[in-house]
């Protein structure tokens, strides 16, 4: 990946430039690398302003460029690695004369390769796929909600009369259809319909993969429904779900199930009442429907889009609301027609389209393209998704290929994916913003591009995970390979040195489905090249583990999941910028200068408290480091260091303190904070030391503090100017009396707020008390409440109200179903008083005209157990009134007869 290739190199030059870095600091050296830095710039913006009809061109010259900028990386890392690792001041005068004349060897391959790429001519007049793919679109264009079912009616009224037909036993209703002819859809639109939910009172949705993974269906099944824990047996998830559903009627959707054999596991945890309970289930393999299927009702074959609602969906996607000019009319629905009725077809063009200037001349090449890629239907789709992949920006190609290294249907966490795109340097710095914000614009983008699909979104609307569909995940995959982008291997094959290093980056694997052999071959002698190591799975082959202590140019390893001690390991590896890693023992990390990411965890649950020294890795940005381990006292790194400047972390936007001794001076040196979590015991007498330092991060927007102690927010959180950026506040075993927590309302810019164990059985808010921006408020196990007084006004913006674990709750104020933009109450586990008034809020709504207001409410088992007792005297009564009228009839039955007989 020639783009992803030079930013990489770029970075590395960035750092030596420097003023700090006197390693290197010999004149000519630095002539040497500014040339070179100048070079690589130019390289990169001959690629973003590259235009070719010939994507086999482009192709040819950007694994040109890409298999030099390697060899070049390969050579600064190696022989500035040399620099680092130096123990002496004659050993480092030799390393730093090599690494000049490695940089002059560099510097000259370069500069020959910048003239044969400029050397070469591009036709003018082809085709600007490069630009075109990269041109802004207006912010209306090109965006259609994901559970659009043009076309669909007819599917979702059969499905529809099928959940609600009057059939009383369990019916499992299966979907079938190719991949991305839009089953998935459809299943989503009957799930989130108000009236299918409003029939069922239990509701999960799981999806499978070709690899059926029976705990993780079964984690996921126990948390939707009930609660779970990752702890328990699959014996015990199994009989969670199935307590959880007895009784009740449910819908359960299982997507993209594969085999039988899935479901004869699956079908076993869901008990049959008899109380119309349903499961939706679909599956691209019309057997597995025939198989699940129940008699009364066919599988539903989901079928392909005819031209009219193709072109819908299509104009649909691309205009929205607008039309489509006439003059495109014609060609478009050609286009259009290629796509065979396949609605991820019809998206993906939509998609691509969206980023051109719609004329008709980028249209015609668009179809030219499209009528030589098309043959068969699954051909024509791949086609579609290799066109979308070649019109992407050199920016994003990296960044997409790269997701192809998650596991299969996973929910890919965004912010893990953000600090590594970063920790690649797949992400370049853009009008002054910060790289976190650059690189969610990129996800942005691939997801305009329907290349990617949005997934979970946080209590404050922003997106946690993402996915990306099967077919497009196999794209990844086969050009990452071809790119040397990414290589996912399987964890129970034995791996050696020589077979990995021509390979950049592994990701270890340990469900894939295709077997691999990776034979042994004569080493070069020189480091393996391997830039990332990045490990799924917990079990691993010790020969393995071995081996990534060899992986000398590591910048990325993530190994969290392996219980394996990696502190004699890590010190070595001087390029990392994101590790995470168990730990058994002290560390430096005084060596590791580009350190971007840190995740430390005690290794197989050490007790032995270390210190971290993160104080000398400057371009640090997240830190997570789990008890016992603690970050070090930065005075005292200070002390010790022969710096004249105080030590800053100013580039550190995210931190989590567990019960660190030196909380306050370290949030004291890191300034730029944007979310900070802080873990604090109450025998420590800093508490309030600490809250009082918080008023220095003026740029937080995300505070969680479990103090475990009582504290007093009055004299910091009183303050007009208190964390004036706020926008998430979580307060967990923190016993702040309700009274205080009304101070809050001053914190500008909150928007979430998550209420846990505070003190007192009453909390009034005045009317003073009003908290402007307030979207979500979130009330548990505040077990003392009793009385809770507000009205509308207090709230004036809430739109969500969750309340859980609260016993002693007498009522929900009435007042709060007033407020214009509630759209939910969540009620779980709490008493009968907080459910009968939620209840209420939600007739008188609907009474004024208000529909849109949804209130769940998951009871108390006590509650639960009232019920089936009321219910079991209800049916108890309704036998006896039975037996009464049969005897009635059979006596008056008598007296007839016996009128006749006399």
């Amino acid at each position: 990946m020639a783009y992803a290739a030079l930013s990489s190199l770029m970075y590395t030059l960035e750092q030596l430039l420097k003023p700090n870095q006197s390693f290197v600091c010999r004149c000519s050296t630095q002539q040497h690398l500014q040339s070179l830095y100048q070079n690589l710039s130019a390289l990169q913006l001959f690629l973003d302003s590259t235009t070719t009809k010939d994507i086999e061109t482009l192709k040819f010259i950007e694994k040109r460029i890409r298999d030099v900028i390697y060899k070049a990386e390969d050579k600064v890392d190696s022989s500035l690695r040399s620099i680092i690792l130096a123990d002496c001041t004659e050993s480092r005068e030799g390393a730093c004369k090599f690494f000049e004349e490695e940089l002059v060897k560099v510097e000259k391959d370069v500069d020959s390769l910048e003239q044969e790429v400029m050397q070469i001519e591009f036709n003018k007049h082809g085709s600007r796929s490069a630009e075109l793919a990269a041109a802004p679109s207006s912010p209306e264009k090109g965006k259609i909600e994901e559970n659009t079912i043009v076309g669909m009616e007819d599917d979702f009224n059969t499905i529809l009369d099928r959940l609600t037909a009057q059939t009383h036993e369990l019916t499992v209703i299966p979907i079938f259809g190719m991949g991305g002819i839009g089953k998935t859809t459809l299943a989503r639109k009957v799930y989130d319909d108000s009236f299918i939910s409003s029939r069922f009172d239990k509701h999960a949705w799981v999806t499978l993969s070709e690899e059926y993974n029976e705990r993780q269906i079964l984690l996921e099944l126990a948390s939707s429904i009930t609660v779970s824990n990752q702890e328990m047996s699959d014996d015990q998830l199994r009989e969670i779900v199935r307590r959880g559903l007895k009784g009740w009627r449910f819908l359960i959707v299982i997507d993209d199930i594969w085999s039988t054999e899935a479901w004869d596991q699956m079908q076993r945890i869901f008990p049959n009442d008899d109380n119309k309970s349903r499961i939706l289930l679909t599956t691209r393999l019309k057997y597995v429907a025939d198989y699940v299927n129940c008699p009364d009702f066919p599988p539903h074959c989901k079928s392909f889009l005819t031209l009219d609602d193709s072109w819908n969906l299509f104009t649909g996607k691309l205009f929205r609301k607008d039309v489509c000019p006439p003059l495109l009319v014609e060609i478009g629905k050609h286009i259009v027609q290629q796509c065979q009725g396949l609605p991820l077809s019809v998206i993906v063009v939509a998609g691509l389209l969206g980023k051109m200037d719609p004329t008709y001349d980028n249209w015609k090449k668009v179809e030219e393209n499209l009528s030589s890629f098309f043959g068969t239907v699954s051909e024509r789709c791949q086609s579609i998704l290799s066109l979308s992949y070649n019109y992407l920006p050199q920016y994003l190609k990296a960044c997409f290929l790269y997701v192809g290294g998650f596991p299969e249907d996973i929910e890919i966490n965004v912010s893990e994916l953000i600090r590594l795109w970063i920790a690649e340097e797949f992400v370049r710095g853009r009008n002054n913003k910060r790289l976190e914000v650059v690189a969610e614009e990129y996800l942005e983008e691939l997801i305009d591009r329907s290349l990617m699909l949005a997934d979970n979104h946080g209590d404050n609307g922003m997106m946690r995970t993402c996915k990306i569909h099967d077919l497009l995940r196999q794209l990844c995959l086969r050009e990452a390979h071809t790119e040397n982008v990414v290589h996912v291997m399987n964890a129970n094959v034995s791996i050696s040195l020589e077979a990995i290093d021509d390979k950049r980056r592994l990701i270890v694997q340990f469900d894939l489905e295709e077997k691999q052999f990776y034979p042994t071959r004569h080493s070069s002698g020189i480091t393996s090249i391997t830039r990332t190591f990045i490990s799924r799975q917990t079990y691993f082959r010790k020969r393995n583990l071995s081996i990534v202590s060899q992986l000398k140019l590591l910048k990325v390893l993530d190994v969290f999941s392996i219980e394996y001690d990696f502190s004699c390991v890590i010190p070595q590896l001087v390029h990392l910028r994101y590790v995470a890693a168990k730990i058994e023992e002290t560390l430096s990390l005084a060596k590791l200068r580009n350190l971007q990411t840190i995740i430390f965890e005690s290794f197989l649950g050490t007790k032995l408290k270390h210190p971290v020294d993160i104080w000398t890795t400057t371009e640090i940005r997240h830190v997570d480091i789990r008890s016992p381990l603690y970050i070090s006292n930065p005075v005292e790194a200070e002390n010790n260091s022969s710096g004249e400047h105080p030590l800053f972390l100013n580039n550190l936007q995210t931190l989590t303190l567990h019960l660190s001794p030196f909380a306050v001076e370290i949030i004291r040196r890191t300034p730029n904070l944007k979310e900070l979590r802080i873990l604090h015991e109450a025998k420590h007498s800093d508490g309030l030391a600490i809250l009082d330092s918080l008023c220095l991060l003026e740029k937080l927007e995300k505070l969680h503090l479990e103090a475990q102690q009582t504290v007093n927010p009055i004299m910091i959180f009183s303050g007009d100017i208190f964390l004036p950026n706020l926008k998430e506040l979580t307060l967990s075993s923190t016993y702040i009396p309700w009274e205080a927590m009304n101070l809050l309302a001053n914190l500008p810019n909150l928007e979430v707020l998550d209420y846990s164990a505070f003190d007192g059985t009453d909390w009034r808010l005045n009317e003073d008390v009003v908290f402007r921006k307030l979207k979500l408020l979130l009330l548990h196990r505040c077990r003392d409440l009793q009385k809770w007084e507000a009205g509308s006004d207090n709230f004036p913006m809430l739109e969500k109200l969750m309340m859980f674990w609260l016993d002693k709750l007498e009522k929900i104020p009435e007042s709060i179903g007033d407020i214009m933009t509630l759209k939910l109450i969540q009620i779980e586990y709490c008493s009968f008083g907080v459910e009968t008034s939620a209840e209420k809020i939600k007739q008188e709504q609907q009474s004024l005209g208000n529909y849109e207001l949804q209130v769940q409410i998951t009871p108390m088992l006590s509650h639960v157990w009232q019920q089936q007792q009321q219910d079991q005297q209800v049916r108890q009564l309704q036998q006896t009134l039975l037996q009464s009228e049969r005897a009635l009839i059979a006596a008056e039955c008598f007296i007839r007869h016996s009128d006749k007989w006399s």
